[in-house]
């Protein structure tokens, strides 16, 4: 894979530790026989180097589904509520999620956020907040727009597919659905930083909308 809209000298990204990686294939085993999942477009993510993966949001599955096909080890902005469970919380932050809260300019994630993105981390962001209604694409914030400019890192737009099936709002528990995750090519940071905020955060909600019209029929036939 290519590093693709990345900047000249990108940080270099720290090897897979076998924790992470354990969890990692427990995830992927599950994916393939209780999802049937497929994945398509991994090539567009960069393997190394601060990157932003912005993704619609369908359901719980969705920070572990939007990643565990890629070969590294990724970061989550993840509700502070998540956090309130001592072993949940250990759990999660063994795997490189980190507390933001909904509904406020929350300074202290948005820092973070930009410390990982600049250390070289890949983060992944859900710019409609919370879990889709009905399985269609939400409105967007354009907060995400603003850490991807101030990083100076690509933007890579994810579609989740089949996810909101499984597991929809009003459900305690998921079921066998097929899912697909496609990524789409990235922004590069010289785009973001010559586009005002409401036409980068509509380009990322086009791109992520047409990978949901281009794979959503993949998940049927599966």
């Amino acid at each position: 894979m290519g590093n693709i809209g990345q900047s000249a000298a990108p940080a270099q990204t720290a090897p897979m530790r076998p924790w992470y990686r354990f969890c990692r294939i427990v995830c992927q085993t599950l994916f393939l026989a209780f999802f049937r999942g497929r994945v398509f477009g991994t090539s567009r993510v960069p393997r190394t180097g601060g990157v932003l993966l912005v993704c619609n949001h369908q359901s719980f599955l969705d920070p572990v589904l939007a990643t565990l096909a890629l070969p590294r080890e990724c970061h989550y902005m993840a509700r502070d509520s998540l956090f309130h469970n001592p072993f949940f919380r250990r759990l999660i932050e063994s795997l490189n999620a980190f507390p933001i809260k909904r509904g406020t300019a929350d300074l202290g994630a948005i820092k973070e956020t930009l410390r990982r993105l600049k250390a070289g981390a890949l983060v992944v962001t859900f710019p409609e907040a919370t879990r889709t209604p009905d399985g269609s694409l939400q409105p967007m914030a354009p907060g995400v727009i603003l850490l991807a400019r101030k990083a100076r890192v690509p933007l890579v737009p994810a579609a989740i597919m089949g996810a909101f099936e499984s597991w929809p709002r009003h459900a305690r528990l998921p079921r066998p659905h097929p899912v697909v995750i496609a990524y789409g090519q990235p922004l590069s940071p010289d785009t973001l930083a010559n586009l005002p905020d409401d036409a980068c955060i509509a380009e990322v909600r086009r791109r992520i909308q047409e990978l949901m019209d281009r794979f959503g029929h993949r998940r049927r036939s599966s």
